[in-house]
């Protein structure tokens, strides 16, 4: 057995039996394992942010990590701004970077780089076996790494002479390792913050999203007045009728600052302290209120869904959660806007559906809209870097196969990744794309006025999208993509109607 199939054979056996590929010569004798070794189903990308991106969808969604396989050093720079976001997230993905021969780095050739080095800078775990002997080990290691805790992104670098190498041994499944148990000097310490009768905050994050963890925080919000929080950009947000709603931080600082005033504790749950996501001209980066002491209940390597609960028990014992009834908008009407849309989406969302969010600023109704909708998740972009949503997706729709994906997608960051379409045709992965085309990098055009600057034609033209105008439709339907148009509100509700209830990928354009 060589060193890839031993790889293959130790990933399957670990529960790892997806991978996001896009190989290149380093790798191909782990292109031409899969064949031999069953059980690993392999899903080509077209472009690695794709790979990347839907790697942590399918993380997001399954709780348990995705292999990607890229291409030396160039193959992962391409897919390093959604392996940020997928650090962001805190899930765990296990990512396989091929590399030249040991014996052939030292000839510098054209694609040779420092892996080691970039891979740190996202990963919590790295690791280049220097012979076949020790590639399945290591690969079982980097299992048990990526699913921590905390979860995290292991990178496994695997040279071509280790993966054709003969003498692979196929190594067992690494132990599962618990998170942390959250004290109960922690629990009381916070539970007497929440009865002293000051302002609190629960800042809640990372797993303390799901439905089970959103109740308990419930219970604690009803019996002690403090006020629920999630980050700016949850990982995985449970939402809907029957469930606890709970307000995220928002993004614009002033903002954000406004709904932390006066609060004298911060306490948080698999969240870090909030601060703003830029630098401006005269205002703090730190959004902690002046006299607001920060506490934490529990980390992202402990067991935040246990330590709420443990909490509401101490603090709720009797108190229920206050849930959100079920409500619907209206279909709109007339003119196509962004709230137009957005009450579309209310008002058709199927129950279990995953809504990945990177509609910008043409998704700022939609949270509201949908808030009364039967139960869904809710995904969004993490750690900033745009291009995530439609890669979101795929891995999504691969990991729960059974629920309808919805992809709010703005028009200049779906450029970035526009390739996943093409993977989303191939694996007839039911996905649909809500495709948010207003011309222009919106959001750019926002902070170019909040940093103080002071525009001129040619600031604002680079960001604009138009002279060619994107034609999505086209583009979708040039990668196998059923792909329709909407310029009303009746239109879209119509278009956005029949692609929910059909399987398989679809695109609606709205025009905005």
């Amino acid at each position: 057995m060589n060193g890839a199939q031993a790889l293959i054979r130790t990933l399957v056996d670990a529960g790892v039996d997806v991978c996001f590929t896009n190989p290149g010569t380093s790798e191909m004798h782990f292109v031409a394992a899969v064949d031999e070794v069953p059980g690993m189903r392999t899903i080509l990308g077209l472009f690695e942010g794709v790979v990347t991106g839907a790697a942590d969808g399918y993380a997001r969604m399954t709780g348990h990590p995705a292999a990607t396989l890229l291409h030396l050093g160039p193959g992962m720079a391409n897919g390093m701004a959604n392996l940020h976001n997928a650090r962001r997230a805190r899930v765990p993905l296990l990512n396989i970077v091929g590399d030249h021969a040991t014996h052939h780095k030292r000839y510098d050739a054209p694609l040779e780089s420092d892996i080691d080095g970039a891979a740190a800078t996202f990963s919590g775990w790295v690791r280049r076996p220097m012979r076949t002997e020790d590639l399945a080990l290591a690969a079982a290691e980097a299992v048990g790494a990526a699913m921590g805790p905390p979860r995290q992104i292991a990178t496994l670098i695997l040279p071509a002479d280790v993966s054709w190498g003969e003498g692979g041994t196929p190594a067992p499944p690494p132990p599962q390792r618990p998170a942390g148990v959250v004290s109960d000097d922690v629990v009381n310490g916070v539970a007497s913050v929440l009865g002293s009768g000051a302002p609190c905050i629960l800042l809640l994050g990372g797993a303390a999203n799901d439905e089970a963890s959103l109740r308990s925080a419930s219970r604690i919000a009803s019996a002690t007045g403090a006020r629920l929080l999630t980050e700016t950009f949850p990982t995985r947000v449970a939402r809907g009728a029957g469930v606890p709603a709970v307000d995220r931080l928002q993004y614009l600082s002033e903002f954000a600052a406004a709904q932390l005033e006066g609060t004298r504790h911060l306490v948080l749950v698999d969240a870090k302290s909030p601060v703003a996501f830029f630098a401006y001209p005269g205002a703090p980066g730190d959004l902690v209120p002046e006299g607001c002491e920060v506490h934490v209940l529990a980390t992202s390597a402990e067991d935040a869904p246990g330590a709420l609960a443990q909490l509401a028990d101490r603090v709720a014992a009797d108190e229920d959660p206050v849930l959100s009834p079920a409500r619907r908008p209206d279909r709109p009407t007339g003119a196509l806007t962004a709230e137009a849309a957005a009450q579309a989406l209310g008002a058709l969302l199927p129950e279990g559906a995953v809504v990945v969010d990177e509609a910008a600023t043409s998704g700022i109704w939609a949270p509201g809209a949908t808030a009364g909708a039967p139960r869904h998740d809710w995904l969004t972009l993490t750690g900033g870097a745009i291009g995530i949503g439609l890669p979101l997706a795929v891995g999504a729709a691969v990991g729960v196969p059974d629920r309808k994906v919805i992809a709010l997608q703005a028009d200049g960051s779906a450029m970035y990744t526009i390739q996943a379409l093409w993977t989303m045709a191939r694996e007839h992965l039911d996905v649909t794309t809500v495709l948010f085309n207003n011309h222009s990098y919106a959001i750019l055009n926002m902070e170019l006025q909040r940093v103080g600057a002071h525009p001129g034609p040619k600031a604002l033209d680079m960001l604009d999208l138009s002279r060619p105008d994107l034609d999505f439709t086209l583009l979708a339907r040039g990668m196998g993509v059923d792909a329709v148009r909407a310029t009303t509100a009746e239109e879209l509700t119509v278009a956005l109607e029949r692609t929910l209830a059909e399987p398989g990928p679809h695109l609606v354009e709205a025009i905005l």
